[in-house]
């Protein structure tokens, strides 16, 4: 999924209306598995100025770059954190890891070549999905769709539930990006 959908689907699932800070929590559970990504392209890019073919079809793939990924995508990792919340009854920490959480499931049943090690630190196997939210030749074409409607359902979800304003600009900004069209919202988030 668009990093978008996922924070579409992660405030409609562990977001609360009324409470804006179990929202925001929510919604930055559901951006931190991608936050890596996020920086270490955008040094790449901005910084280092190296060239986006060499960063998304070698970078992206390099040992280094994995193993980042492997931690703050790691369904071990998110899930202690999960359980201590839960035992400690701390309602953002809930919010926040079960949208973590949430993300890592979309993302373990929709990559395929781009695939993560959601097993770390136990394993450094990658489940090889054989469906892509992006890759036409794993049902991209049909995936990407579903993802943009499901998002604009739960998106006037979110802004009729929702009072407020700020929690609303943010859902509509979202909304803004995940229905661009698709080469666009595609090239901005992954």
């Amino acid at each position: 999924m668009n990093t978008p959908a996922h924070l579409i689907v992660g405030a409609a699932a562990f977001g609360k209306p009324g409470h804006r800070a179990i929202t925001l929590a929510a919604l930055l559970g559901a951006l931190l598995p991608d936050v890596s990504l996020y920086l270490m392209a955008g040094v790449s890019l901005f910084v280092l100025q190296i060239p986006p073919r060499r960063v998304f079809d070698e970078l992206y793939f390099s040992d280094a770059w994995q193993q980042v990924f492997a931690v703050d995508n790691s369904f071990f990792l998110w899930g202690a954190v999960l359980v201590f919340a839960l035992w400690r009854r701390l309602p953002l920490l809930i919010a926040l890891t079960a949208s973590g959480l949430l993300h890592l499931g979309f993302d373990f049943l929709l990559h395929n070549q781009d695939a993560r090690m959601h097993l770390w630190p136990v394993s450094d196997w990658k489940f090889r999905s054989p469906v892509s939210y992006w890759q036409p030749q794993y049902y991209g074409a049909v995936v990407a769709p579903v993802e943009r409607a499901v998002s604009a359902i739960l998106g006037i979800y979110l802004l009729v539930r929702h009072r407020d304003l700020w929690l609303r600009a943010i859902f509509v900004m979202l909304l803004a990006i995940e229905l661009a069209p698709h080469n666009l919202a595609h090239g901005f988030v992954q």
